[in-house]
């Protein structure tokens, strides 16, 4: 088993040392780091070349899921996965969702937990996952860290790349196309990286962005598995998101036995 993993980059050469060690601390599993800068001119390159295992490419694209896009067709993984560069795998991540995916060969998509950290790795907090359905993705929001979510080969096979044209939530609108494709998810219980949560991060600064994109997102999913439009009220989706949020609270209360 073959792991691929995709790192967009642009203009954060000070995170990337990390994101790249993580990835090569991995032991006892095949992988390849495919790196695509967007055309970096701060440290970045200096630092892609002190290590020649890397596969990398620096130029300009048209965001960053044109940029992961762009390393899923490049990547010869029997699993694919997107790693932030400004985020890193823990030991033996890569080992443990190898082990996973031998005692569960029907998943798909397999996703873990992560935990939030400042810019400068202080520990703010472990995102307990839970299994997921349709539901908390539609109404909940985008609950699976892209940084410790894993897709098998055959999904890029079939032609499903991230939709460009989300500059945000790429990954929520991903998860969501996935699972209307039929695509089988699979909850792995373990800790498998950090995100780097600060002010200047993607996240932090588009919030607006972000929060509308999330709205396209659903309203986008209700339309293609044929809801009443009546969901697509924001009044709505606001009410069913305390619902099924609650819905997670509990089945967080039975895989990990808290209630956050």
């Amino acid at each position: 088993m073959k792991f691929s993993i995709i790192t967009p980059s642009y203009n954060q050469g000070r995170f990337l040392q990390d994101c790249i060690e993580s990835v090569l601390a991995q032991k006892g599993v095949d992988f390849e780091h495919i790196i695509t800068d967007a055309g970096s001119t701060d440290e970045t390159l200096d630092v892609l070349k002190r290590y020649p295992h890397l596969k990398w490419t620096s130029e300009p694209d048209k965001g960053m899921s044109d940029g992961i896009n762009k390393g899923f067709l490049q990547a010869t993984g029997d699993w694919l996965m997107w790693l932030n560069c400004d985020d890193f795998l823990l030991p033996e991540s890569l080992a443990k969702v190898a082990e996973f995916i031998k005692k569960n060969p029907q998943a798909q998509i397999v996703h873990g937990d992560c935990s939030y950290i400042k810019e400068d790795k202080t520990f703010i907090r472990r995102k307990y996952d839970t299994p997921v359905d349709q539901w908390d993705l539609l109404f909940v929001g985008c609950i699976i860290p892209s940084t410790s979510a894993f897709y098998h080969r055959k999904i890029v096979e079939s032609g499903e790349l991230l939709d460009i044209h989300y500059k945000n939530c790429m990954d929520w609108e991903y998860y969501l196309r996935l699972w209307r494709r039929g695509f089988q998810y699979a909850y792995l219980p373990e800790e498998l990286a950090h995100f780097r949560w600060y002010e200047d991060s993607t996240t932090q600064k588009n919030w607006q962005r972000m929060i509308d994109e999330g709205f396209r997102c659903q309203r986008q999913h209700i339309d293609e598995v044929g809801l009443p439009k009546y969901f697509k009220s924001s009044f709505i989706l606001k009410v069913l998101c305390k619902f099924f949020q609650f819905r997670r609270v509990c089945k967080r209360l039975i895989v990990h036995g808290r209630l956050r």
